[in-house]
């Protein structure tokens, strides 16, 4: 299954979306991989790389990450972590360019749908987010 990283400068932010994703994706009581990373290690609001790499660690099931990030500095921070990490998991990490919520629940229902589905699937569904923002 693709795992999901929620990258937010608030741990409540972070935490609140993944506890959404994780009700509305959640089937046959199997639990979605999604991780919050959110906030400083001591509490602050910000990003730290140290966080989103370990968020991405627990979110692989060998299918693929999705990051979703709330302001630039957060694709920054992401970055950075993808930069961290060894192949092939590097390889297998994206960052989606979406609104974080949207983004995160359109990614968790099509990561959840199908297990076999493909990670360019699931980040383009959470990229498909933006449309509803333009309308």
């Amino acid at each position: 299954m693709i795992g999901i990283v929620v990258v937010s400068h608030s741990p409540k932010v972070a935490e609140g979306i993944c506890d959404m994703v994780q009700q509305i994706s959640s089937r046959d009581g199997k639990k979605m991989p999604i991780f919050a990373a959110g906030g400083t290690k001591d509490g602050r609001l910000g990003t730290d790389p140290q966080i989103v790499l370990e968020a991405i660690k627990k979110a692989d099931q060998g299918d693929g990450v999705v990051v979703l990030a709330d302001l630039g500095s957060g694709v920054i921070s992401s970055q950075a972590a993808i930069a961290m990490l060894e192949e092939p998991l590097r390889s297998r990490v994206r960052i989606a360019d979406a609104p974080v919520l949207e983004g995160a629940i359109g990614a968790g229902v099509e990561a959840a749908s199908d297990s076999k589905c493909s990670l360019d699937l699931v980040v383009s569904t959470a990229e498909g987010a933006r449309q509803l923002h333009k309308k």
